[in-house]
């Protein structure tokens, strides 16, 4: 009978610990530094994980992350399997796909590697015409890069496969995000020094893609847009990406 009391009384003074609402989102699982599979092999770490999980806690929301292929990420965030997926860019193929918050959950370049013996700087698109790119299966790229006929594209499974071919010869230029793409290159002895960066396509900002098809999908995209906004405003947000930078800036 006390044990009741006691349970009903902590229930009646705490109402969020009994009513804390849970929602499963899915993580890419190879895009360190922003979402990475951790050491246990089934939880994900980095930079966009810890914003996803304080955005959604300052709503009063427990995530529950999968952490999958990207390619996966996105299929179960067209269905029902997760609410939504993270780190997705808008394309024009992909922008009715999704519910989209309004304030990316943050921005990266896409740049352009070559090897190191490369002797041009500054690349744009332009200077893709007739030569071979790789890129990676899955991701989303610009449109106008996609649908460009002078560029021959090579598509292969991962990021670190597109820097051996580079680095073999078998592409001409590689396409990968700036922080990732050195950090790969940094960690990696048989990389370090025979790749570098020859310019920078564009600057994308990445977002958590919401379903459509699940029932919180709308729900969560506003909840998460909000918690977001907090992060912004407490200068959270300013002082997690602070420390990214310091860690990672190349």
């Amino acid at each position: 009978m006390k044990s009741t009391a006691v349970a009903v009384l902590l229930a009646w003074l705490l109402p969020g610990l009994a009513c804390a609402e849970r929602v499963t989102i899915a993580a890419e699982d190879d895009w360190a530094p922003y979402s990475v599979i951790g050491q246990d092999g089934t939880s994900p770490q980095g930079f966009a994980v810890d914003l996803v999980r304080e955005a959604f806690a300052t709503q009063g929301v427990e995530v529950d992350f999968l952490t999958v292929p990207f390619s996966r990420c996105l299929f179960y965030a067209q269905g029902t399997r997760a609410v939504g997926c993270f780190d997705v860019t808008i394309t024009e193929a992909n922008r009715d796909q999704y519910i989209w918050h309004p304030t990316p959950l943050f921005e990266e370049g896409l740049a352009i590697f070559g090897r190191a013996d490369d002797p041009h700087t500054g690349m744009g698109a332009k200077d893709l015409a007739g030569k071979l790119v790789g890129i990676t299966n899955g991701y989303t790229y610009p449109t106008s890069f996609m649908e460009d006929p002078a560029i021959r594209r090579h598509s292969a499974n991962s990021d670190s496969q597109l820097l051996q071919m580079l680095v073999a010869g078998r592409l001409d230029y590689i396409l990968l995000n700036t922080m990732p793409g050195y950090m790969r290159i940094e960690q990696d002895p048989d990389l370090r020094g025979k790749v570098k960066l020859t310019g920078v396509l564009q600057t994308d900002g990445f977002w958590v893609a919401f379903s459509k098809a699940h029932p919180d999908g709308a729900r969560m995209a506003k909840a998460f847009e909000t918690g977001l906004q907090a992060l912004h405003k407490s200068g959270r947000y300013a002082s997690m990406e602070a420390d990214l930078r310091k860690r990672y800036q190349h």
